[in-house]
């Protein structure tokens, strides 16, 4: 008896998304295993967070199509964004509230119990260390602060996929150990994660898969150590990619 291939947590086919005459995403493929931690890397203007708006509905592409779960984010967008939690590279929110008022303002709009809102929304606020800014509106966060209240509003409902957009920038050392407890363990139990980021070294402590965007196309994508083919993920970027250091002889007027 064949064994049924699983059903990726997140697959794009054929993506593509065009600005002006300017190409950013090229007919992106790509498949991200269930229960995986998926690193996501490409230089600045690479398209991965239109990739990624693309894939979680927060923008419609030119062709091609993304699926969460196997579910159709574009053709079942209420079904399929039950089942994701979402960090965005710019993230909006109500400014006028606390981090508690938003939290129970999203779960009450996502349909959860008012108990059940309450008690998560205590504990990620506990746990990220928001708790002690319960009377500060978002709208008085710092930059690292607004990423916490964000990535427990990607929480808050339990979803099956977290997708996050450079969810450690600006995040202080030690919540940003935090954060990298809380994914881990989520992957853990079963969860899967989309993880963006520039900094090499964090992506290879936590993921087990990547992918390398540039130019709009993916142009490595598998296990971690089969990307990085025996040298470091940030030489490996490097050659991919076609960057070239400074060399010796070039700004040599900042040593004057």
């Amino acid at each position: 008896m064949t064994t049924p291939t699983p059903t990726p947590a997140l697959r794009l086919i054929g993506l593509s998304k065009a600005f002006g005459d300017k190409r950013a995403v090229d007919h992106v493929d790509l498949e991200v295993p269930g229960g995986s931690f998926f690193g996501l890397v490409g230089p600045n203007g690479a398209g991965k967070t239109t990739s990624l708006s693309m894939a979680v509905g927060l923008l419609r592409p030119d062709s091609g199509r993304a699926e969460i779960f196997g579910v159709d984010v574009w053709a079942d967008p209420v079904r399929a964004k039950e089942l994701i939690g979402v960090l965005p590279d710019s993230l909006g929110m109500p400014e006028r509230l606390t981090g508690r008022e938003v939290l129970t303002y999203l779960g009450l709009l996502r349909g959860m119990e008012p108990e059940a809102v309450a008690k998560r929304s205590q504990e990620l606020l506990e746990v990220l260390e928001l708790d002690r800014a319960d009377s500060t509106l978002v709208l008085e966060y710092s930059t690292g602060m607004r990423k916490k209240i964000g990535l427990a509003t990607a929480l808050l409902h339990a979803p099956k996929l977290l997708i996050l957009d450079e969810p450690l920038e600006a995040v202080d050392p030690v919540s940003a150990a935090t954060i990298k407890v809380i994914l881990q363990r989520f992957v853990a139990a079963g969860g899967s994660v989309v993880f963006s980021s520039h900094v090499m070294p964090v992506v290879e402590q936590l993921c087990d898969h990547v992918a390398v965007v540039t130019g709009g196309r993916v142009v490595a994508s598998g296990p971690l150590d089969e990307v990085r083919g025996g040298s470091t993920l940030e030489n490996r970027f490097v050659d991919l990619v076609g960057g070239q250091p400074v060399s010796a002889g070039e700004l040599s007027w900042l040593a004057s």
